[in-house]
């Protein structure tokens, strides 16, 4: 599992031109992007979830959980993609829907049981996510 997490002054996603999630923390929240490949499961997303909510990565090197801030969950199976050859990726590593749809559910539910405020996008379908990137910060989550 691989987790690109932003620190955000906001975040929303939209479907169909209806925003299905949107965080605007008092002061700094995170937008976490999820890719699972073939080998990720729940123990995994359990552990990928208390890790981001740990994550230092707010002012004065605090974390969602010093600071309850909101996050907004996206699945993103893009990070995944293979671009070693030629120019068109390749997504052979990112876990097919079946598997990966229940893992991100599966974060989302660690999240919320640490205490987590939890925001969500609609798996697998096209989405357009706004940010405001707060620092610019943004860090790449893998166990």
């Amino acid at each position: 599992m691989r987790v690109l997490v932003q620190r955000v002054s906001s975040a929303s996603v939209t479907v169909d031109g209806e925003v299905v999630g949107e965080i605007r923390p008092r002061a700094q929240g995170l937008l976490a992007l999820v890719g699972v490949t073939h080998t990720d499961d729940a123990d995994i997303a359990r552990r990928m979830a208390e890790k981001l909510w740990q994550l230092r990565i707010l002012d004065g090197e605090r974390s969602a959980a010093d600071e309850a801030a909101p996050i907004l969950v996206v699945s993103q199976f893009t990070l995944y993609a293979n671009t070693v050859k030629g120019r068109r990726p390749s997504w052979n590593a990112a876990a097919p829907g079946p598997v990966a749809e229940p893992l991100v559910t599966r974060f989302c539910e660690a999240l919320r049981a640490l205490g987590a405020d939890v925001e969500t996008g609609v798996f697998g379908a096209h989405m357009k996510v706004e940010l405001v990137n707060d620092g610019p910060v943004t860090v790449l989550l893998e166990l």
